[in-house]
């Protein structure tokens, strides 16, 4: 159940990543639905649940994309399983605490996935610090948002369904 379960978000995540792929921002993408649903997932699972939907989401993206099949794959197979050995290794309940961890993992994909493209010689890059720092404060606030809303929303049909059995009373 928990694969079928990561396997949806990540479906989710890449298609609704693709629809959104109009509204860029001076050439990049302002949220990466992707790596947001790889650092909760590995955050909520640990570093091997992280490290494999990193993995089949990084591959599932640069299959979608133009770019070299691996690159992303590769990016966000690291951050997930570093991500999980966050989650096991610090108390990351609170927003703020989570906000820093998907704040610094786009940071980490992004030195990753640029790094990699630079060393390999395939793009030039200039000095993309506005581009990464943009995606990373809308990943954070993306993933903290998803979180609270995945924490509230149990809670929230245990309350709706008292009060529709008090009301049938």
């Amino acid at each position: 159940m928990k694969a079928a379960g990561v396997v949806v978000a990540v479906a989710a995540a890449l298609a609704l990543q693709t629809t959104l792929a109009r509204f860029v921002i001076r050439g990049t993408v302002a949220v990466d639905l992707g790596l947001v649903v790889v650092v909760y997932i590995a955050l909520t699972s640990g570093p091997v649940t992280g490290l494999l939907s990193g993995t089949l989401t990084g591959l599932l993206q640069d299959a979608l994309t133009s770019g070299i099949l691996g690159i992303g794959g590769l990016a966000k197979t690291i951050v997930g399983f570093l991500a999980g050995v966050i989650g096991t290794q610090f108390i990351v309940a609170q927003p703020l605490p989570r906000f820093v961890v998907f704040f610094g993992a786009t940071v980490l994909h992004a030195v990753i996935f640029i790094g990699l493209y630079v060393v390999l010689d395939l793009r030039r890059y200039g000095a993309p610090y506005a581009g990464v720092t943009g995606q990373a404060l809308g990943n954070a606030i993306v993933g903290v948002v998803a979180f609270q809303l995945v924490e509230l929303l149990p809670g929230a049909l245990e309350r709706r369904r008292a009060q529709r059995s008090r009301i049938r009373r």
